[in-house]
């Protein structure tokens, strides 16, 4: 455990294939502030990660002597055999990292957390007496590998930047086909914008952009309908959504939609969303 006597430092690192984010926490006593999170990119994990951490503790001024440990995560943590700079490390469950984080930054009791990374994990988190536990309940290979994918081999966009802005002029009606388009009958208590088919109406006419909107609606609904599932098992309302994908806006909007009272869930994007997972294994030290 930590040394609680005088002040100190916890760092976490949440390391990807070549993206690191990186969180601390500034402990003094029985109180915890969090410094702001950072990420980096760079062509192979070791550069990431020594980039990371040299970033943030120059820019928050933090000297190695104040850093007590350093818990890491992700599936890049294996390149870590060696203490950083001298400080031990500590590998943590990713899955635990991300129960912890979205809790925390929720400030939910329980709740069902999803990561959006480059596929979806989704587990079960709520608080105990002596902490919190959390449960791994499965999730989809469906996330932000599958959309970079897609997007790329379909209409040659291979960044999320270019992405984001190209599906601001998409039409899902060119796309897909939905409740509406099946039933004309406007009582039916199903949602008539609800997707029936994913793809199931595409145009000859559908431009890029509404390819690309089709894309983004194919991943945020599926990811969606299965958290949905989750939350129904243990009879929540409350899906917290983190990771990279859920600061990606045409993403949102799906989850967004589906507050229509369709699935009588609610959807949370807490601030900070993407580094839950890492606040989460830096909560662990």
């Amino acid at each position: 455990m930590h040394n609680t006597s005088s002040p100190s430092t916890v760092i976490g690192i949440d390391v990807g294939g070549s993206t690191t984010k990186i969180v601390g926490f500034h402990r003094d006593g029985n109180t915890a502030r969090l410094i702001e999170p950072q990420f980096v990119r760079a062509t192979d994990p070791l550069t990431s990660i020594y980039g990371a951490f040299g970033k943030f503790t120059v820019e928050n001024n933090i000297a190695l002597a104040q850093i007590d440990r350093v818990m890491t995560t992700g599936v890049g943590s294996s390149y870590i055999t060696r203490p950083i700079y001298g400080l031990p490390c500590s590998p943590v469950s990713e899955f635990q990292s991300i129960g912890l984080g979205g809790l925390y930054l929720s400030e939910l009791d329980e709740a069902i957390i999803v990561s959006m990374g480059t596929g979806s994990a989704i587990v079960h988190a709520k608080k105990t007496a002596d902490g919190a536990s959390v449960e791994y309940l499965g999730g989809t290979g469906v996330g932000g590998g599958t959309l970079l994918g897609l997007t790329k081999r379909l209409i040659g966009v291979d960044t999320i930047e270019s992405f984001e802005q190209i599906c601001k002029d998409g039409n899902l009606d060119n796309v897909d086909l939905r409740i509406k388009d099946m039933y004309k009958d406007k009582t039916s208590l199903i949602n008539a914008d609800l997707t029936a088919s994913n793809f199931g109406k595409l145009s000859d006419l559908a431009t890029p952009a509404d390819i690309a909107l089709g894309i983004a609606n194919m991943v945020g609904e599926t990811i969606a309908m299965v958290s949905v599932f989750a939350a129904r098992r243990f009879g929540l309302k409350k899906i917290v959504l983190t990771g990279n994908l859920s600061t990606l806006e045409p993403v949102r909007q799906v989850f967004s939609d589906f507050l229509a009272g369709t699935f009588d869930v609610e959807f949370i994007f807490p601030r900070y969303s993407q580094f839950a997972t890492v606040i989460g294994a830096a909560l662990q030290g």
